[in-house]
């Protein structure tokens, strides 16, 4: 389906800000909202001790810190119940360090299995943890949702802090403390952190209580708070955009010897001369890390995030690395069996929903994303598991998944999730009532609304504009990530030459623009435009979405346009 361009409406920009600052930067910055001169050098400027917030601004903050100090001095066993997917396993690992940082002696970590057990925690597991003496559950990246299981971690004595960033429902469990931004009672000033975040800040607060001095050691935990915020998808602007932007850092010289070695494995460029990304993590290291909980147990992944031993590590990192190479090859079988049926017998639908027994659970949610995006209509996709069905949602702009969810909520056993993207857990016999009453809400949603794949462009250039005083603006707007998007520019009746079919299988495509009166040549990259654009000639005229990228190879930089789309003149209207 061909994608609308739709450029972004301009904000109104200061005249006396244009002496200061280039007005096409200018213009990506009001459309992120940023308009005034001290929000301006304040993005430009981020500063750890000034944008990384004081931990006790949490209502609970204070509870949860003194439960877990009394633990301490009881010599009480705690459990970290954590999660299995990136942002879960960074949290677990962040808070475990952290307890043995500061000398806590007895702690254990309990990630569930995707397959078996599910998200969140589960009354085995709660009886599990109990038989192994545990006094204190401390939760990261789950656990606001469940209710029955605090109730049932109080009956078998356990007390249970909740620390989570996940929607927070209208009936709450019952612990000592339960910190969640989102919380009605939260007095913190920043909404988005991630299940990783919410975690360091909670290491924040257990180190000024007990060890304010070395309050610095904490920086070195930044790599892992930058992979779990970036590979959760969550804003990276305000606090976050601080926590991502030092753990990059860190990340570029991490003492991790189990992060190192899937750096070597993955052959992923991050070392001191090669400063991480966000790219870098959204597409390289947070795949890999997710790959252990999706095709088997995230107790790989937490493993090699916390190894000592460097041979160990390696080979840790070959499982995963193996791993994910799988998930790749079952992911794009299951999207090929969904396409059919979306284009079929869902194509006059506004809710796609595909279900299999054999189907990995840890992989659906994967597979919805590529189908809700390929189709632009929310999609469920479920594994059916004997009296149940357990499966994600991936959902479209203009649906709020999470709300809808909500609205059935009497049909499910199990939900929890976010605006974009959930995941549910259904009885067979509820399965059609609540699949036709989620279609009737949908429908109702839509209604009057044509959907349409959109590219958001935020602003159209010149070849004039295009130069390297941008590229270097652009550079310092980093990092990006959901809310500070990599900057998206339209460039009109560009001249292609120089075209070439590159990469395994002919799938890239590869040429150099130039703007008609103007001798400035710029080379671009499309990564999958090879079969779609292959009727592409020397000297048509086209139009090009794109993002400036900057490309090193052997020492020598240059620009580079890494294409989103094309438009060649037989098909522009």
């Amino acid at each position: 389906m061909e994608k609308i361009w739709k450029i972004k409406k301009e904000n109104k920009i200061d005249e006396t800000l244009v002496k200061k600052f280039q007005p096409v930067i200018l213009r990506l910055l009001a459309n992120r909202g940023i308009t005034e001169v001290a929000g301006i050098e304040k993005f430009f400027n981020l500063d750890y001790s000034r944008d990384v917030l004081d931990p006790f601004n949490f209502s609970d903050m204070a509870r949860a810190a003194d439960r877990i100090i009394k633990a301490k001095g009881k010599r009480e066993k705690i459990a970290i119940f954590g999660d299995y997917d990136a942002d879960g396993v960074t949290a677990t690992a962040l808070l475990y360090e952290t307890l043995k940082l500061l000398g806590f002696e007895d702690v254990i970590i309990y990630i569930p299995d995707r397959q078996n057990e599910g998200y969140g925690m589960n009354s085995e597991a709660i009886e599990y943890l109990k038989s192994q003496g545990v006094g204190l559950i401390i939760t990261v990246d789950c656990g606001i949702t469940n209710f029955s299981e605090a109730e049932k971690a109080g009956e078998l004595g356990m007390d249970l802090i909740i620390t989570d960033h996940h929607h927070v429902p209208e009936k709450i469990p019952t612990a000592v403390a339960i910190i969640n931004p989102h919380m009605k009672n939260c007095r913190y000033a920043f909404q988005d952190l991630a299940g990783v975040g919410v975690a360091f800040k909670l290491a924040q607060a257990l180190y000024q209580k007990i060890d304010p001095e070395n309050i610095e050691q904490l920086k070195w935990l930044l790599d892992l708070v930058a992979v779990g915020t970036v590979a959760d998808c969550v804003p990276v602007l305000g606090e976050n955009r601080a926590l991502v932007k030092y753990g990059l850092i860190v990340l570029s010289k991490t003492r991790r010897v189990g992060l190192q070695e899937l750096f070597k494995v993955g052959r992923i460029n991050i070392d001191e001369n090669n400063l991480a990304t966000t790219q870098k993590i959204s597409f390289q290291i947070a795949p890999r890390i997710n790959a252990a909980g999706r095709m088997d147990h995230a107790n790989a992944s937490y493993n090699l995030v916390i190894e000592k031993d460097r041979v160990a590590a390696r080979d840790m990192a070959l499982e995963i690395e193996s791993k994910n190479q799988s998930r790749q090859k079952v992911t794009a079988e299951i999207v090929k069996e969904i396409r059919a049926l979306a284009e079929n017998y869902f194509k006059d639908k506004k809710l796609i929903v595909a279900s299999n027994e054999h189907w990995q659970v840890g992989i659906l949610g994967l597979v919805a994303g590529k189908i809700s995006d390929e189709f632009s209509k929310p999609t469920m996709v479920l594994q059916k598991r004997g009296e149940e069905l357990v499966g994600s949602l991936r959902s479209i702009p203009q649906v709020n998944i999470i709300e809808a969810l909500e609205k059935c909520s009497g049909l499910l056993t199990k939900f929890g999730g976010h605006a974009q993207a959930a995941g549910v857990t259904v009885s067979g016999e509820n399965f059609e009532a609540f699949c036709g009453k989620l279609s009737g809400i949908i429908e109702k949603e839509l209604e009057g609304k044509e959907i349409f794949p959109e590219i958001e462009i935020d602003a159209e250039v010149s070849a004039e504009d295009v130069n390297w005083e941008l590229m270097l603006e652009i550079n310092k707007m980093e990092p990006f990530g959901e809310g500070n998007e990599e900057p998206v520019f339209l460039m009109k009746n560009m001249i292609a030459e120089d075209i070439k079919i590159v990469g395994n299988g002919s799938k890239h495509l590869k040429l150099a623009l130039r703007a008609e009166n103007n001798p400035k040549i710029f080379e671009a990259i499309g990564f999958g435009f090879g079969e779609k654009f292959s009727e592409l000639k020397s000297g048509d005229h086209i139009d090009v979405v794109f993002n400036l990228q900057e490309d090193e190879w052997n020492g020598n930089k240059k620009m580079q346009l890494r294409l989103i789309d094309l438009k060649m003149k037989n098909m522009l209207k």
